[in-house]
């Protein structure tokens, strides 16, 4: 990490939905705050769901968000590290933004050591034992054959259908009021991670702007979204804490 600058960890901001209206909006916001922070970043984790369906054919990829990968790309060109875990909505992420931005894609979750603090890095989905339906869901989005089907088909069929699933999912799972030690995301936390050593366990997927301590050594963040809260997470190289961009 470069000395005295900060890193940004954003989530979550669902481009392309509901409407283009909307989306641009907040496109637009985003990026206002990415550029915002050129001057003090040295590494900026958008960590999921920045869109909110994303599939790349081997010469097509979904319309639009011009203005969002124009800036992850000037940004990459600055010097600034850019960094991408996929999500559950941008899970069908191969190589086009690694290719065209230089941004650094993870499809797993990470653990990390920024400035001699240990992170522990993931984009939250998945981490519910009890969600048998995502889980079954997940492996279909993953399995490498079935990814080969859905390319065969038109762009324009394609991306109707995954749109409508999409938006689907959204409405039927909604966001709910983080419940403390009831969240699966605490739950699995303290269950496989509180004890590893790690100082921050950085998430996005749950909507909600969260700092919860774990324990007096590790904190645990979830980062809200760029939809209702637009919220963010700073680590100084010592302290992390929540910003939200007005």
């Amino acid at each position: 990490m470069k000395s005295q600058k900060l890193i940004y960890f954003v989530s979550d901001a669902h481009l392309g939905t509901p409407d283009h209206q909307s989306s641009l909006f907040r496109e637009k916001k985003l990026v206002a705050f990415l550029d915002s922070i050129k001057d003090s970043a040295s590494d900026i984790f958008l960590m999921g769901d920045l869109f909110d369906f994303w599939f790349e054919y081997k010469t097509v990829v979904p319309r639009g968000f011009s203005r969002i990968l124009g800036k992850i790309a000037e940004l990459s060109d600055s010097g600034i590290r850019m960094h991408y875990f996929t999500g559950n909505h941008d899970i069908w992420m191969f190589n086009y933004l690694e290719n065209e931005t230089g941004i650094i894609v993870y499809r797993h979750p990470t653990a990390i050591t920024l400035n001699g603090k240990h992170f522990f890095l993931a984009h939250g989905d998945g981490l519910d034992e009890t969600d048998h339906t995502f889980r079954i869901l997940k492996w279909i989005f993953t399995n490498r054959v079935l990814q080969w089907g859905f390319a065969r088909l038109h762009p324009n069929f394609a991306f109707r259908i995954a749109n409508g699933w999409s938006k689907r999912s959204r409405m039927i799972h909604g966001v709910d009021p983080f419940k403390s030690e009831q969240e699966p995301i605490v739950q699995y936390s303290r269950k496989y991670l509180e004890n590893q050593g790690y100082d921050f366990l950085v998430f996005g997927h749950r909507h909600c702007p969260v700092d919860y301590p774990l324990n007096d050594h590790t904190r645990l963040f979830i980062l809200g979204d760029w939809m209702t809260h637009f919220t963010y997470a700073v680590f100084d190289g010592e302290k992390m804490r929540l910003g939200s961009w007005q």
